[in-house]
């Protein structure tokens, strides 16, 4: 039997000929890798970041996959941690990237998730916030420019229905932040859509990842659909939103939640 012909991508999901950057992709169960497969799927190449070397071993698979791939360790709260990221993909890359996708956030490998009421200390509230937002706006606010002298651009948050549509008990810090990256990107919208770029924001609900709790998992089977949902299947939202075919798409928060979000009853029947 023939090898199957590979067929031409519609021009509508062509990414072929972009540069595509995606922060938080260490993990290999997680939301950043599994976009920056379906953004290689499209033709883009990739750009990945994690604060530990794991990120190496994405962009091995990535490169295994057929995607042109380069990854970089670092944090990015700070605005050296980013100039320091923008000079490596300087050297590593022939173009700077019009395709981002801040997935950065929650908590850094090796560390404490945090939580809690109102009562939070302020140490832990200024660490969540950099950690969710602050990150978000640096790579942001560098990556920009050059989206606009390209007179192109995508930038995709990956937020959460926790903070722009509901809210888990004891998580202040992480809906604030969440809410926050969801008011970026509408305001993001307005000030860029005249240089032809676009910022939107996914926000997932209950995800089978690794880092998913048992507590989770169990929530993820009362929503509408029966289960969690999948990295691929928020990933698969996030890159069409990167795609030509999304340039009328602009300043909305798409939620990829099972139908959780707006289902008023819980009880079985």
């Amino acid at each position: 039997m023939p090898a199957p012909r590979s067929l031409p991508l519609p021009a509508s999901v062509d990414l072929r000929g972009r540069t595509a950057l995606v922060t938080g992709a260490g993990s290999p169960t997680g939301i950043g890798f599994a976009t920056a497969r379906a953004l290689g799927a499209l033709g883009a190449a990739v750009a990945v970041t994690a604060t530990t070397g794991r990120v190496h071993d994405r962009v091995a698979e990535l490169r295994a996959a057929g995607v042109e791939a380069v990854g970089v360790v670092t944090r990015l709260d700070t605005g050296a941690d980013v100039d320091g990221l923008v000079a490596a993909l300087a050297d590593a890359l022939p173009e700077a990237p019009t395709v981002l996708v801040n997935n950065a956030g929650m908590v850094a490998t090796g560390e404490s998730m945090g939580g809690g009421d109102v009562t939070v200390g302020l140490g832990e509230w200024e660490a969540g916030l950099r950690q969710n937002l602050t990150s978000a706006f640096l790579v942001t606010r560098a990556l920009v420019p050059g989206m606009r002298s390209a007179g192109w651009g995508r930038v995709v948050a990956v937020s959460s229905v926790t903070g722009p549509v509901m809210a888990s008990r004891g998580d202040v810090v992480y809906a604030a932040a969440k809410a926050g990256m969801a008011g970026f990107t509408r305001a993001l919208a307005v000030d860029e859509a005249p240089h032809g770029i676009t910022a939107n924001a996914v926000a997932p609900g209950w995800i089978a990842t690794g880092s998913q709790l048992p507590s989770e998992a169990e929530e993820g089977r009362v929503v509408p659909v029966g289960r969690s949902g999948t990295a691929d299947e928020v990933a698969a939202a996030i890159a069409w939103l990167c795609t030509p075919g999304a340039a009328y798409v602009t300043g909305q928060t798409i939620v990829v939640d099972g139908g959780n979000s707006v289902a008023e009853e819980r009880l079985p029947r």
